[in-house]
């Protein structure tokens, strides 16, 4: 961990906004498994570096970018329906929290902070993991990409996630495996902790220089 002035145990701050995908559960190679299923039923070429894109993005925008960058004769609602109906399918067989995230979320919860789910993935994919992980039970708050008008390269989604939780940004701590998510948090004035993830494209060094805190798995939090 780095950082002097923030501590992940014992909280010193008030409340703490989760990303799922990545941060949480390791799920990059089951997106690029979505990804390669979509590309291949449309006969187009797919590259990693598109799931990078992709993720960013959010479903909307996602689905958005390939109408126009592939020309495809479909709607961002008949796209984003293809990626929900692939990805909970695999979610509700595959999908489960990362060691010691669930331990986290629980410890925080039981100091009283108040913690909150920051996501663009679907509620329905999120839903499909249930009775296994239920975000529901884990979340004071769960909010998603259909609940906010942008992708995480604008604040709405972490400013909404703290609204629900009544935090004021400069008291919340965000926690991502995306550059465009630390930065936008910071930019609107979170606290923020860079999460290493199994993505082999995701560049820690250059997370960590830019979040005030930075791990590299849950279990370095020693929750004692």
């Amino acid at each position: 961990m780095t950082g002097t002035d923030i501590t992940l145990w014992p909280p010193s701050f008030e409340a703490a906004v989760f990303d799922f995908d990545g941060t949480l559960a390791e799920t990059c190679e089951l997106w690029h498994e979505v990804d390669e299923v979509f590309f291949a039923e449309h006969n187009i070429t797919y590259t990693p570096d598109v799931h990078q894109t992709l993720a960013t993005l959010g479903f909307s925008g996602g689905a958005l970018w390939c109408i126009e960058r592939y020309g495809l004769d479909e709607t961002v609602e008949g796209i984003c329906d293809e990626w929900n109906r692939i990805g909970a399918a695999l979610y509700a067989e595959r999908v489960s929290l990362r060691p010691g995230a669930d331990e986290y979320l629980t410890a925080l919860r039981g100091r009283g902070i108040p913690v909150a789910l920051a996501t663009t993935n679907n509620k329905r994919v999120l839903m499909s993991m249930r009775p296994r992980v239920c975000v529901d039970d884990l979340f004071d708050a769960v909010v998603c990409s259909d609940d906010v008008a942008n992708a995480k390269d604008e604040p709405d989604i972490y400013l909404e996630a703290a609204r629900r939780i009544s935090s004021r940004p400069s008291a919340t701590i965000v926690f991502e495996d995306l550059l465009v998510g630390i930065l936008t948090a910071r930019n609107a004035g979170f606290l923020t902790c860079a999460v290493r993830c199994e993505d082999p494209l995701q560049d820690m060094a250059r997370l960590s220089d830019a979040a005030n805190l930075s791990i590299g798995k849950w279990t370095d939090i020693p929750l004692r």
